[in-house]
Formats: structure tokens, C-alpha cells, sequence
């Protein structure tokens, strides 16, 4: 992401036009655009293979209530000062309803890859306060991208009645992978498990309805990474599918195709468009009202539902990471028409700096946190993770036990 500011229009177009001209010719943008969605596709198939109902044993009813009242405030919040943003930082032609439909759901969006990296490497995972925030996380990812999918079909509508098509379809789509395709992967799983294992016919197979479940979210009209996210979210997690899928599919998604669409990112990122002391003073004011939404939501429902305040007050600031899942939300914006270049670039410094504070902050206002580091020399079966989060427990994919693997999506992090 910031080699993409640094050599987008930030600071080399800004220094040297010719050089990023050079570097990054007008004919490149596409195929640089292309690659990077086909590694989106795949990296949400593996965020929809995290979803694991395993998670929300024992905490359903804390869980639900916090990830929805933390969607619910910041939602509340971007959308009251879309009102106000609207006339100055949308895009010439969007509608007024998508503009603050949008702008809502981007404030309100929680990144779960990030959330996983952060208790992985600070040793929460196994703690009370990390299970809650890691299965919130789960529920606010489903969430955000049911709400995304209605935003972007609310955007891509060309009337009430287009509109009202989009969303039948979008539930007839659900209901077939809920009671059609995941039988069918189930049978696939239980085939994989009881015989050679993953054999490049599983994954053909797979990566073909993978790519098919997207191309059907697309032509519906609630954009591809929804179908490939729903599509994972349904695959079977007991058995070896997930994980080898996720053994398969990780280093090419995570490794050489998601860092092309941060480079992306950040070549169609222009911090010049902030320029003016007012852009900067907006820019605050949407940072501070994201921070003020998620954090405010989460704790409150938190304490609600029976958590001490430090506890709630935890979960609070754990919840305001954004991350990836932010960037994928903002770029779907631009590319809709809904936001301007110049909202694009706040709101991007939004995701940014929220993200950077997360683990500052929470070492600041809570600084014994991190010490459920298990005593004793680092040695075999140890190293600098301890006992508590061995390599195969951090692993992106699936999880056979009550807790997930996480700690490979190292990029995101």
C-alpha cells in the first residue's frame, strides 16, 4: 500500500510525472486492475472459509449483540454526516441514497483478518476477551458484506423495480448455495477425507464453482466477491477440504496477487487531493467519527451483555481495526461512481490510521494485555508464539478446534 503512495501520484507523479509514467504506463493500469480482482476472488473465498460456526458456540447472544450494535452506530453515524458530505465529495452522478448507503457501510466495516493477526501475535486468542472479539468479527463480516451487496445492487439499480429484482435474486442465490451447493461440498469433503486426499481434479472442481458462484453475484448485480465469500463461508469445516484448499490457494492469493491490488490501491490513492486545511479538517472529523462508532457500539453492547468495563472497553478498541476489508470497500465505492477521487483518499487515510492504532492503543490504555505470553525459554514446539498458538493453529483456512487459524494472512496485518 505504500509503495503504491509512493509511487502513485502522492509523491513520484507529484515529483516526477515521466517517471511514473514510465513505471506505470496508462496500458498496465488494467492488467494490474484484472490480476489484483482475481486475487480478491480468492483471498475472499479463504476469509469465507475462516467463517467457522464453531466460533459462536457459548456466545451466540453476546456476540450477535455487540457485532450488530457495532455495525449499527457507525452506520448511523457516516450516514448522518453523508448529509453533509454529499454536495461537496460525492461523484457527479450518484445518487443520493448510495451515496449515504455507502458511506454508512464503510464506516462501519470490522477487518477479521486483521483482528485475527493482532490476537495471534499479542496471545489472546485462547483469552475470554479474544474468543468474543474473534467471533464478533465473524458475524460483522458476514453482516458488512450482505449490507455491501444491497449497497452495490442500490447503486447498480437503474430503478426501484431493477432494485427490487436484485435483492429476489440475491436471496434466491443464498438460499441455492445454503440448501443445493453446500450438500453437494459436503459429499466433496467426506470424498476428500476418505480417500487420496486433495487431488487436482477437488480443486479444478472447486476452483470452477468458485468461479462460477462469482460470476453469478456479478451478473445479479451484487459484485463478484460476495459470491466468492458466500461460496467459502459455506464450504465444510470439519473435514480436510478447507484446509488443504487453503494450504493450496494461500501463497499464490496472499503472497503474489492480493500485494498487486495494495499497489493498486495506493497508485489510485492522491494525497494532494487533501490539500486544504477544510479537506483536512473533514478528514478528521470522519476518523473520528469511525473511531467514535465502533468503538463506542462495541464497548457499550459489551458492557451490556455482561463484560466488565476494561473487558468492553478491550473488545472496543479491537473492534475499530479496518484493514483490507476497508480498502475492498472503498474501492468498490470508486469504481461504482458513488464517492470522488478526493472522499476515496480520506477515507483511505480513515482506514489507514485506524488500523496503525489499533495495537498502540491497546497496549497504551491497557498495558498488561499482552502478558499471557506463557512463561519459560523459547524452545521446540515454542519459539516466539509460545505453546498457546502453534504454526497449525494459526493457519489461514479452517480450524479443528474452537479456535481459528490465522497468522499467515501476514499481509493484511
Amino acid at each position: 500500500m505504500l509503495a503504491g503512495i509512493v509511487l502513485g501520484p502522492s509523491l513520484l507523479g507529484w515529483l516526477w510525472p515521466e517517471g511514473m509514467a514510465g513505471l506505470f504506463p496508462a496500458t498496465s493500469l488494467p492488467v494490474l486492475k484484472m490480476l489484483s480482482e482475481i486475487g480478491l476472488v480468492l483471498f475472499m473465498f479463504l476469509v469465507g472459509l475462516e467463517f467457522d460456526p464453531k466460533l459462536l458456540r457459548g456466545r451466540t447472544h453476546s456476540s450477535i449483540a455487540i457485532s450488530h450494535t457495532s455495525i449499527i452506530f457507525p452506520f448511523a453515524l457516516g450516514a448522518g454526516a453523508a448529509w453533509w458530505l454529499y454536495d461537496s465529495y460525492s461523484s457527479p452522478d450518484a445518487p443520493f441514497v448510495s451515496f449515504v448507503l455507502f458511506f454508512g457501510a464503510a464506516m462501519s466495516v470490522t477487518a477479521f483478518p486483521v483482528l485475527a493477526r493482532i490476537l495471534s501475535e499479542r496471545h489472546l486468542l485462547t483469552s475470554r476477551v479474544g474468543a468474543i472479539a474473534i467471533a464478533c468479527a465473524a458475524i460483522d463480516d458476514v453482516t458488512a458484506w450482505c449490507i455491501l451487496a444491497f449497497v452495490v445492487a442500490v447503486a447498480r439499480a437503474q430503478g426501484l423495480v431493477h432494485a427490487v429484482w436484485t435483492s429476489g435474486f440475491a436471496g434466491a442465490f443464498i438460499v441455492a448455495m445454503l440448501f443445493v451447493a453446500r450438500p453437494f461440498l459436503g459429499r466433496l469433503a467426506s470424498r476428500v477425507a476418505s480417500r487420496e486426499g486433495l487431488t487436482p481434479t477437488v480443486v479444478a472442481i472447486t476452483l470452477l464453482f468458485l468461479l462460477l458462484s462469482s460470476t453469478v453475484t456479478e451478473l445479479i448485480g451484487i459484485h463478484a466477491l460476495f459470491g466468492a465469500f458466500m461460496f467459502g463461508a459455506i464450504l465444510p469445516k470439519d473435514g480436510k477440504l478447507a484446509e488443504a484448499l487453503a494450504d493450496k490457494l494461500e501463497t499464490v492469493a496472499i503472497v503474489l496477487l492480493l500485494p498487486l491490488f495494495f499497489a493498486h490501491s495506493g497508485l489510485r490513492t492522491e494525497i494532494g487531493l487533501v490539500s486544504q486545511p477544510r479537506e483536512w479538517l473533514v478528514t478528521g472529523i470522519v476518523i473520528l467519527l469511525a473511531t467514535a462508532g465502533k468503538f463506542g457500539g462495541s464497548a457499550l453492547a459489551a458492557r451490556l451483555t455482561g463484560l466488565r468495563w476494561r473487558e468492553a472497553g478491550e473488545i472496543g478498541i479491537l473492534m475499530n481495526t479496518r484493514g483490507l476489508m476497508e480498502l475492498i470497500v472503498l474501492n468498490l465505492g470508486l469504481d461504482l461512481g458513488v464517492i470522488s477521487a478526493t472522499m476515496f483518499t480520506m477515507l483511505v487515510i480513515m482506514a489507514l490510521v485506524t488500523t496503525f492504532a489499533t495495537t498502540p492503543i491497546l497496549r497504551w490504555v491497557y498495558p498488561g494485555i499482552t502478558s499471557s505470553r506463557p512463561p519459560g525459554r523459547a524452545g521446540a514446539g515454542q519459539g516466539r508464539r509460545g505453546p498457546a498458538v502453534r504454526r497449525d493453529d494459526v493457519r489461514l483456512g479452517c480450524n479443528s478446534g474452537s479456535q481459528p487459524r490465522h497468522g499467515r494472512r501476514g499481509v493484511d496485518g
